[in-house]
């Protein structure tokens, strides 16, 4: 037997146990049955319950969901547009996701799946900075793809952001310090005017 505070009360009839629980206005609870005796504790059941699932609400935000986005391109795609999609696979990946590259050929593009294959494996190479490579160009049917994932964990970019928060912070600060600081006054040897030149303006010397 357990008391509510968590201490040893000791062995005790199932009658005593209740009766005892029922004087603090708390529950038995049986949480070892296969014991021997079995072990009982007194408790606020509904109390208890309701901290469980606070704990796996906590437990669930702290979870990191890693969706698969699908990127598609074509074995024709050109410069401008490539350079779209590759952008579009460097959000996914900052965001956290996973990216599945795809490029799906259609009837005689089956003969030119090398092109498509030089595509994925440059994509791989302009990423590299900020992904891994989970699945090198696989070819399924008439769709090759690649599955790229992103290179820092969720602990790693929350720690950057972070960092980055405060760093932002640190110059707002220093920006708002800077504009409420008194302007220096001026020396009052730089308020005077310069003295004329010399000797110009006492003596003028007559030529002869």
């Amino acid at each position: 037997m357990i008391g509510d505070e968590g201490e040893q009360i000791g062995v005790m009839s199932p009658f005593d146990a209740l009766k005892l629980a029922r004087t603090k206005n708390l529950d038995l609870v049986e949480i070892s049955p296969t014991a021997q005796p079995p072990v009982c504790r007194i408790m606020d059941y509904g109390k208890y319950l309701y901290q469980q699932e606070k704990k796996e609400r906590e437990a669930k935000k702290h979870q990191t969901k890693i969706t698969v986005k699908e990127v598609k391109f074509r074995i024709n795609v050109d410069d401008h547009d490539y350079e779209t999609k590759k952008n579009h696979v460097l959000r996914f990946l900052d965001g956290g996701d996973k990216v599945k590259a795809t490029i799906f050929f259609r009837g005689r593009e089956m003969t030119r799946t090398g092109l498509g294959r030089q595509i994925l494996e440059r994509l791989i190479k302009d990423v590299q900075e900020q992904s891994i490579v989970e699945f090198r160009p696989r070819q399924e049917g008439n769709t090759l793809h690649a599955i790229l994932a992103p290179k820092k964990t969720a602990v790693e970019r929350e720690k950057e952001k972070e960092r980055e928060a405060k760093q932002k912070a640190k110059r707002e600060k220093k920006a708002a310090q800077e504009k409420l600081a008194p302007e220096k006054p001026i020396p009052e040897k730089e308020k005077q005017p310069a003295p004329a030149a010399a000797a110009e303006a006492t003596n003028p010397v007559s030529q002869a």
